[in-house]
């Protein structure tokens, strides 16, 4: 039966399929979209071999860390483009069931009402912030088969048997075994819904649908919807719109203006960078279909490969320059980060740090700090830094650092905090806290990158980096166009004001 490669299929539960069950269900967490999607196309390909309709649920709780309306809106907006997009299939027998929590536990007993009801259970396997656990606790009360999906990125997870510790390490391994992940049959269909025709199922019972009623966006998107909500009302949303039809259009301005670019992306004032992070996290969009798109625009084949395996950046792919540096952003750097987490459950804690980092920063941890600011200093960008204060409210109002800036950001932080302890846990305080691509393993690689992992000791020694990479604003100011980012970023005051500062 299955098309999708064995590698990307875990058993959470290892329990018969139910033949009486009334319908297969995919419980949507992580991969919250309809097309290139590794997960709805398992739950179709069970629904075909057992013929039964198909239930989509997509939930969003309230009670989670960082619950709020930025990232509420965000997530919200996207299950209103899948009720669009999957609100037509009803006659096909297809069933998609939004519902977003109202209060604390409104939801709970939902996924396990639905799955005494259904044949097989399959979701989305995801290494990162609470989805992992929730999973797990989820599979002891479902009564029938679960499988977990792996759609996370071009390699599977479970392809690699090691942690990779270095970029370089990563890539040359890569280039010896991608080149089968990349084939035509190892990618997800673009439309796994497409022409399916799958046994009726009008609706869902009135048990359900009463006691967990269809989300209702209209409100929920409305002024005020939102302010019902028990979660935090100061991070606010940004301008960004959640949903697969933003994260296309955003998709489609990248490859038509900046991608030709790319490779000015270190520059904060060349808007160089593809943006799409926040939809890649959300699972608005695949990184199959992006890579798919880049390459396509040029007119990329398998026979464009290099044979050389030696690890080196920038002339394996047979494509431009650009594409080259895009590629190995999106493939090799934000799958790492995936490489780390799904191996190593203390990802997000300090002794997950290489030994030579945890070392340096140990002896170097009493030094004396130049300046020396608290958490809710950080937050409202009060330091004497006029560059890292910019890079900190443009977090706070768009929900995304320009990804150099944000390694100077996380530098400083190490620089003025007591220790490296207390610089790690006010790096993902703020980050989870306002990021909209936080959470996530490949934001954690970011994090932790500015800490030594990734990296290698660099000398001289220095006071509180000891062998870790130093940066400093004045450097960076120096080195990259600034003028325009401090123009927009470097100031509360409108922007009348901010003219004449400059």
């Amino acid at each position: 039966m299955a098309s999708v490669p064995d590698l990307r299929i875990r058993v959470l539960r290892d329990l018969p399929v139910r033949a009486d069950g009334e319908f297969v269900l995919y419980w949507m967490i992580a991969f919250r979209r309809r097309r290139s999607n590794f997960s709805l196309q398992r739950a179709v390909e069970w629904a075909r071999e057992l013929r039964k309709p198909l239930v989509i649920l997509e939930a969003v709780r309230t009670r989670y860390e960082w619950a709020s309306d930025r990232l509420h809106r965000f997530i919200i907006e996207g299950m209103q483009d899948n009720a669009h997009d999957l609100g037509e299939l009803r006659q096909s027998g297809v069933v998609y069931h939004p519902y977003v929590e109202p209060t604390h536990g409104a939801g709970a007993g939902l996924l396990e009402a639905l799955a005494k009801r259904a044949a097989v259970v399959i979701t989305d396997d995801f290494p990162c912030f609470f989805l992992p656990q929730m999973t797990k606790v989820a599979a002891r009360k479902v009564p029938v088969r679960m499988e977990t999906i792996d759609g996370n990125g071009i390699l599977p997870m479970r392809a690699a048997d090691k942690t990779f510790t270095m970029a370089f390490h990563f890539r040359r391994w890569l280039q010896k075994n991608l080149k089968p992940h990349l084939a035509e049959e190892a990618f997800p269909e673009e439309d796994p819904l497409a022409r399916v025709k799958l046994p009726a199922l009008k609706k869902l019972p009135a048990e359900i649908t009463e006691r967990w009623p269809a989300a209702d966006f209209k409100q929920l998107l409305g002024a005020r919807g939102l302010a019902q909500l028990p979660i935090d009302h100061s991070v606010t949303p940004t301008s960004e719109v959640g949903g697969a039809a933003s994260a296309a259009r955003v998709l489609e301005r990248f490859l038509d203006s900046r991608l030709s670019r790319y490779g000015e992306r270190n520059e904060p004032d060349a808007n160089a960078a593809s943006g799409l992070s926040p939809w890649l996290h959300f699972g608005h969009v695949s990184v199959h279909d992006i890579a798919r798109r880049a390459l396509a625009r040029e007119s990329w084949s398998h026979a464009k490969l290099s044979a050389k395996t030696d690890g080196k950046a920038g002339a394996w792919w047979g494509v431009s320059a650009a594409c080259e540096g895009f590629l190995d952003e999106l493939i090799t750097w934000r799958e790492i980060g995936f490489n780390f987490c799904s191996r190593n459950d203390n990802f997000d804690q300090d002794e997950s740090l290489p030994t030579w980092v945890q070392k340096t920063l140990d002896k170097h941890a009493v030094d004396p700090r130049p300046n020396l600011y608290t958490l809710d200093q950080f937050e409202s960008s009060t330091t004497h830094d006029l560059l890292w204060n910019a890079a900190q409210r443009q977090l706070v109002r768009e929900g995304r650092i320009h990804n150099y800036m944000r390694m100077l950001w996380g530098k400083k932080i190490l620089e003025w905090s007591t220790s490296p302890r207390e610089a790690l846990r006010i790096m993902i305080q703020l980050n989870n806290k306002y990021a909209l691509d936080g959470r996530n393993p490949n934001s954690y690689s970011g994090i932790f990158w500015i800490l030594g992992r990734y990296d290698r000791p660099w000398s001289p020694e220095r006071p509180i980096f000891g062998n870790i990479r130093y940066m400093s604003s004045d450097n960076t100011a120096r080195k990259l166009r600034v003028k325009n980012y401090l123009k927009q970023f470097g100031s509360d005051l409108p922007a009348a004001s901010q003219k004449q500062m400059f």
